[in-house]
Order: structure tokens, then sequence, then C-alpha cells
């Protein structure tokens, strides 16, 4: 069913063995829905030449109440699971902080799941800026982490990109794309956002955002891509620093 899956010689990625951004614990999110999709999707990203996952399920607090203890319980079960099936991905688990009425608490509460203890994967509304956002990243870097913006080529609010991405940046904002864009998975907007931030050297993190196999199919098609190796040209990506 999956072409991909059929080969045997994994697809040479010289340049992305790190990903930081899914939904692989399955039943907690709007991501995985079993086990046995988590296991066929890891499988999957291990033909892609991956090595490590650092999957990220939602934080929401009207959504998905999770918690680290139910994250770090399903983390358990997935790598069980993946160790019986005989996948060699080194698997992790942090989050993805929704910006709402709950998230200050937490982190005052320092009830944070972040990437190698130090970045804190963030999203926002698609459609509405949030009033509060530079007082949330504030927290975050006086909290002693620093703040990646998942997928800001998704924002629907984002009008003049490069004043409004240069003042996230500027507040100490670090850029997180999702490698599907640049095929116009998300809509012909967000392709567009994903190749401004790439041509002006916006982005820190590339990210799969992985849910399902349609997410992988068509991130198998970009990772063999030109668009793809034009994105190191101007961008210092550093998945691979998180060993």
């Amino acid at each position: 069913m999956f072409s991909f899956f059929k080969k045997e010689k994994r697809i040479p990625l010289p340049s992305l063995k790190i990903d930081l951004h899914s939904h692989l614990i399955p039943g907690i999110d709007d991501g995985s829905k079993s086990i046995d999709e988590s296991i066929s999707l890891l499988k999957g990203m291990e033909i892609l030449g991956y090595q490590k996952i650092i999957t990220t399920p939602h934080i929401m607090t009207d959504a998905y109440r999770n918690t680290p203890e139910i994250i770090t319980a399903g983390l358990k079960k997935l790598k069980n699971a993946a160790q019986i099936n005989g996948i060699q991905i080194e698997i992790e688990a942090a989050a993805e902080y929704y910006f709402d009425d709950g998230f200050l608490n937490l982190l005052k509460k320092n009830e944070i799941l972040s990437i190698n203890n130090r970045y804190l994967l963030f999203e926002t509304s698609y459609i509405s800026k949030p009033l509060q956002i530079e007082e949330m990243i504030f927290e975050i870097t006086s909290s002693g982490y620093t703040p990646v913006m998942a997928h800001p080529e998704r924002y629907h609010y984002i009008k003049d990109p490069l004043q409004e991405y240069k003042r996230f940046q500027k507040l100490g904002v670090l850029f997180q794309v999702n490698l599907n864009s640049f095929g116009g998975y998300y809509g012909k907007s967000a392709k567009t956002l994903a190749d401004f931030l790439s041509h002006h050297g916006m982005i820190s993190f590339l990210g799969s955002d992985l849910h399902h196999h349609k997410h992988l199919n068509s991130l198998q098609n970009i990772l063999n891509s030109s668009v793809y190796k034009k994105i190191f040209e101007k961008n210092n990506i550093l998945n691979d620093e998180l060993i």
C-alpha cells in the first residue's frame, strides 16, 4: 500500500537524522489512533533514514489535557512495542504546547516537557494572534527555555512576514517549519510562507508533524526533492544537534 515500505534500501538523508515534531503516542491527541499505526509510522520513518524521533503530543486545555505523566506512560508503551517489532529508531517525547489560558500556569508550576531540556515547542491559533503572545514568549525565556514556534508558515494572522517574523526572532523565538509545507500539503499560503522563511534563512528546525500515513507519503516526496536540498543552502538547521 505504501510504496516505500517495499524498499529495503534506505533513502539517503545526509542532512537530517532527527525529527522533533510528531504525534505518535497513540490515542492521546489527533495523531496516531493505535499502537499498530504508530509502529507502521515508525517503520516508515526508519526507512526514510531517521535515527531519532522526539514525538510531541498536543497539550491544550480545551481539547487534549495531557500531562507529563500521561505522555511518559504512553512513551513507555510505544518504546516497548517498537523494541518488540525490531525498530531501531531512538524514541523520546516532549510536547507541543498551545498558547491558551492554561499554558502560563503549567509553565509556572514547571510542568513542562521540553526538547533536550532546552527547547519549548509551542503553537497558537491558526486564525487569531494571541493577545498575550509576547508575554508568553517572555515567560518562556525567563524560565530558561528557548521558545520554538511550530509551523509558523501556517498562521493566517501573519500579514507582513518580514516584519512579524523578525519581531518574533528579536524576542528569542526559533522557527520549526513543517517539511510538508514545501510541497503544498497545507495549501498555497503555507507553501508561500515556508518558501519565504527558507529564502530569508529564518528556519532553525524542520519537522514532520507526523500524524498519519498521508503525512508520511508526502514527506517521502519532499525529502527526495530539489526543494528540500535548497533549504540547507540558506538556513542553519539544528535538528541533528538534538542527540
